[in-house]
């Protein structure tokens, strides 16, 4: 008989469980090396919560009293005993992307979730206004705190936090600076109108042509008018004025490799620099929109507002 034979058939089932070991042992550093962009996924992205009969989850439709109008928005409202923590989110420029996806996610988390559209954008009624978006912002948070949309809308008016996406994210940094009340905001790849505003102090014209590319659902504006409403609030509007106001709200900051990732770089490293303890940071590689990292996205938002889920 063969004794190289022997030999190699006994050692056959060795090298296979070699084999084996040397692929778990590849698929641990690839998965090590990508750690730090990875998150726990939460149940709720990817499954239903178990239907309650006596508090389903439903959709309503409201509107706002802001400036004069009714602005057009949408509730989720989150399945079980009411009433539920909430959270507010408000889109981008023009708001092609509204992120409802992490709206159904956030909802299935257990939060009642609101979204708006501005004033003269997307349906909603009167002309589209950079500065009136902050007061959309207000107003539509005095509306979901009323005794009365509370009650309606199974919300929490002690528990809301807000979150935003691009102008959004500016949006959603202004209003958190200013309402003491509020748990605390998500902004993702947020864009620093201030700093826009200086750069049409520098070049009115490039600005006029970005503004032209990104109004197509938005009323009563023009690239010129939008653009000289920021240049006339370069400095006020701008994250460096206000990080000061923001040292100790919580605040998470999602940035991704796009055209605003420095803006988001200057509100944390600012935002720090005054003092900061409570800003969270998370950036990672994708488009403005998110748009290969959606489940990401979603785990990374649920997981830090799990975090502020039980009341003050």
């Amino acid at each position: 008989m063969d004794d190289s034979r022997i030999e190699g058939d006994l050692m056959s089932p060795y090298r296979e469980i070699a084999l084996r070991l040397t692929v778990l042992v590849l698929v641990a550093t690839l998965y090590s090396s990508a750690a730090p962009a990875m998150e726990s996924v939460p149940k709720a992205v990817i499954a239903d919560p178990p239907p309650d009969a006596r508090f389903p989850a439903r959709m309503e439709v409201i509107h706002v009293p802001s400036g004069g109008v009714q602005i057009n928005g949408v509730v989720y409202i989150a399945s079980g005993e009411p009433p539920h923590p909430t959270f507010v989110f408000f889109h981008g420029l023009p708001g092609n992307e509204k992120n409802l996806d992490l709206a159904q996610a956030v909802r299935r988390a257990g939060w009642t979730v609101v979204t708006v559209n501005y004033r003269g954008s997307w349906g909603s009624p009167g002309n589209f206004r950079f500065a009136q978006n902050l007061e959309d912002a207000q107003a539509t948070l005095s509306f979901v705190r009323s005794p009365e949309n509370a009650k309606r809308l199974a919300i929490d008016p002690a528990r809301v936090a807000i979150g935003g996406h691009s102008m959004g994210g500016w949006v959603t940094a202004e209003t958190l600076a200013h309402d003491p009340n509020l748990l605390g905001a998500v902004i993702i790849s947020a864009g620093d109108f201030g700093a826009i505003g200086l750069r049409a102090q520098q070049n009115r014209q490039a600005v006029i042509a970005d503004m032209n590319d990104n109004r197509e659902s938005l009323a009563g504006v023009t690239g010129e008018s939008m653009a000289d409403e920021v240049k006339e609030h370069g400095k006020d509007w701008s994250f460096r004025t206000l990080a000061p106001e923001l040292t100790h709200r919580n605040l998470l900051v999602l940035y991704s490799n796009d055209f605003v990732k420095a803006d988001s770089l200057e509100l944390i490293k600012d935002v720090k620099a005054a003092g900061g303890t409570a800003i969270t940071e998370k950036y990672v590689v994708t488009d403005h929109s998110w748009s290969d990292h959606r489940i990401a996205l979603e785990s990374l938002v649920i997981n830090w507002l799990e975090t502020l889920r039980s009341p003050r």
